[in-house]
């Protein structure tokens, strides 16, 4: 089981001042099951892993599979550094990455100013990159704006 460190404070202190997004509450006031578009390419294996844990957590999820994602991830601002392998958009955020669905609930729920949030590469353990012997690594999930890498928003390990 991966214990999840939050950073609140930190990441508190680093996007105060930014003001609240525009984006709306009504899938949580509602409490529809918040509706997430994945783009991911046709041949990726790993994708699936992470739509099915999304699904199994509460996502309704659609899938669009295209060859090349950069030019949703230019849309969405999303910092080269912060690449990972597909890209979900959820109520005005983008996702991406292997980020646990806990850390896009708690996003949806907190709703920083931040364009998204990533865990960046591809970690071993995390949600859809699971290792048959039980491996995992520590890694960090990073938030971003439109001027780059805001703050780490979790650390999963």
């Amino acid at each position: 089981m991966k214990r999840i460190r939050r950073m609140g404070a930190l990441s508190a202190l680093l996007v105060a001042g930014f003001g609240a997004t525009a984006c709306s509450d009504a899938a949580a006031a509602d409490g529809a099951a918040p509706e997430l578009t994945v783009y991911a390419t046709p041949t990726c294996g790993c994708c699936g892993g992470w739509i099915e844990h999304m699904r199994e957590n509460g996502f309704t999820v659609e899938v669009v599979y295209q060859n090349d994602l950069s030019a949703i991830r230019a849309e969405h601002h999303l910092p080269p550094e912060l690449v990972s392998c597909h890209m979900g958009v959820v109520d005005g955020f983008a996702v991406e990455g292997h980020v646990p669905a806990a850390t896009v609930h708690r996003l949806l729920a907190e709703r920083p100013a931040v364009l998204g949030i990533s865990a960046p590469g591809m970690p071993v353990g995390s949600p859809g990159m699971e290792h048959p012997d039980g491996l995992t690594e520590t890694y960090q999930i990073v938030s971003w704006d439109e001027s780059g890498p805001k703050a780490v928003y979790e650390v999963i390990d």
